[in-house]
């Protein structure tokens, strides 16, 4: 899933923007020549004076995730499913605790509506498999269902013969929306009386509410964000490049126990919602937006920022000013039963309101994604998406006007739907002039 914190360093420089946070940051970490913690250079003591909040993060439990199976299975009920297909993707590690590499070899797990779990590996892999499914739902079972290939095999014949195993070989398998099509391809070859259909009614069915284990993490993950935010935004000098910047964000994720990073824009340049590759310079008076977050026992937090270095002009103050209201209506306007199209309007109507419309104008993206495991999941905050908000549903709420050739301001914070309204996981920033408020 795409996410504006996976635009970090290594993007900027070669214009890529599809990079995994996950992989790529604790090599940046290493051995990018600017890192301040690893180069012999001390932290920014605003920096270095954070501590380590990894104490407050309780892992998911075996048990948790077996009750999401049996969700699961409840919903594959429902839909007329006979099994899910998982592969590599967030939703593997949701419903089982397995962190699996992508990779051009298969490795899969089959959830039937009925009966157990089978799973197919690389023959070379099955050591590894089995001791991460053994911390999985399915280590009760000492003769948990693997199913090896060796690499002149076929690990899409092995997954046949398991739907035929569970007599299923007919029914209709649900594919995971981010398998790669050339797995999904093969395996309707493979298993040629199957039918397939997509698994999202089942997985978004069950990842799209989060359990209040799943708040506490996410609200951890907001927290640990903006605090590093706040130890950065004091450690801000004229000269320092976006590199920097992003180098320091990095150091204070590390230095309160998590790995995190962000986009860091200035000027006209935080025009573009998604970055730009132009090297840039911190001086006085420079407008900097920071978009980011980090991952705590696999859930994500996403926070924008604003700051100015020295004073903002009154346009950047007006332009905040219509920003935060709009992000206000929103947050006002979410509330269970509500479709999810009418929060992104009651954003997009103050911003259009205020002059900078019509439409996408200025306030050139939805209002915002749901957040989880991923950084961008369903269901998304915009325009026609009919879908009925409900209690622990959990959303970025990300306004933004962009001014082509001046400046951007986009205020974002994670929010979780409540009984009768919605909540964000962080306080809203009161200003460019004190953008984390008054202790």
């Amino acid at each position: 899933m795409f996410s504006r914190r996976r635009f970090l360093k290594t993007g900027l420089k070669t214009g890529s923007v599809a990079i995994t946070a996950a992989a790529v940051l604790p090599s940046l970490a290493r051995a990018n020549e600017h890192d301040a913690n690893e180069n012999g250079k001390p932290l920014p003591p605003a920096i270095a004076a954070l501590q380590t909040l990894r104490a407050e993060a309780k892992p998911i439990t075996v048990e948790e995730r077996a009750s999401r199976q049996e969700k699961a299975r409840r919903l594959m009920t429902d839909n007329n499913l006979s099994a899910i297909l998982l592969a590599s993707s967030t939703s593997l590690r949701y419903f089982t605790g397995i962190r699996w590499e992508g990779g051009e070899r298969l490795f899969a797990m089959v959830l039937p509506a009925k009966g157990e779990a089978f799973y197919v590996a690389p023959a070379f892999e099955e050591g590894r498999a089995r001791e991460q499914i053994a911390q999985s739902p399915a280590g009760s079972n000492p003769s948990a269902d693997v199913r090896v290939w060796q690499e002149d095999e076929s690990p899409y014949a092995r997954v046949a013969q398991g739907l035929a195993d569970r007599g299923i070989a007919s029914g209709t398998l649900g594919i995971e929306e981010t398998m790669k099509f050339v797995f999904s391809d093969n395996l309707r070859k493979a298993a040629a009386s199957a039918t397939f259909t997509s698994a999202t009614p089942v997985t978004s069915g069950c990842r799209r509410i989060k359990s209040a284990h799943e708040i506490e993490l996410m609200r951890l993950a907001s927290k640990v964000t903006l605090t590093a935010y706040q130890a950065v935004h004091g450690a801000l000098k004229v000269g320092m490049t976006h590199y920097d910047v992003a180098n320091l964000v990095e150091a204070a994720h590390r230095q309160l126990g998590f790995e995190g990073g962000a986009l860091v824009l200035f000027d006209q340049f935080s025009a573009f919602p998604h970055g730009s590759v132009t090297p840039q310079v911190i001086r006085e008076g420079t407008i900097i937006l920071i978009d980011g977050g980090c991952t705590v026992e696999g859930y994500e937090s996403d926070i924008t920022r604003m700051f100015v270095v020295g004073k903002p002009s009154d346009k950047m103050k007006q332009v905040f000013e219509i920003v935060h209201r709009a992000q206000s209506a929103a947050l006002a306007a979410a509330k269970p039963g509500v479709e999810a199209g009418s929060v992104d309007a009651a954003a997009r109507k103050v911003i259009t309101d205020a002059g900078y419309g019509p439409d996408y104008k200025y306030f050139t993206h939805r209002l915002g994604h749901g957040i989880g495991m991923d950084g961008h999941e369903w269901p998304y905050l915009v325009r026609g998406n009919s879908t009925l908000l409900q209690p622990e549903m959990t959303f970025s709420d990300e306004p933004g006007i962009y001014i082509r050739g001046e400046f951007g301001v986009r205020l974002e914070d994670d929010m979780h739907i409540t009984d009768s309204g919605s909540e964000l996981f962080t306080p809203q920033s009161p200003s460019l002039e004190d953008p984390f408020g008054k202790a």
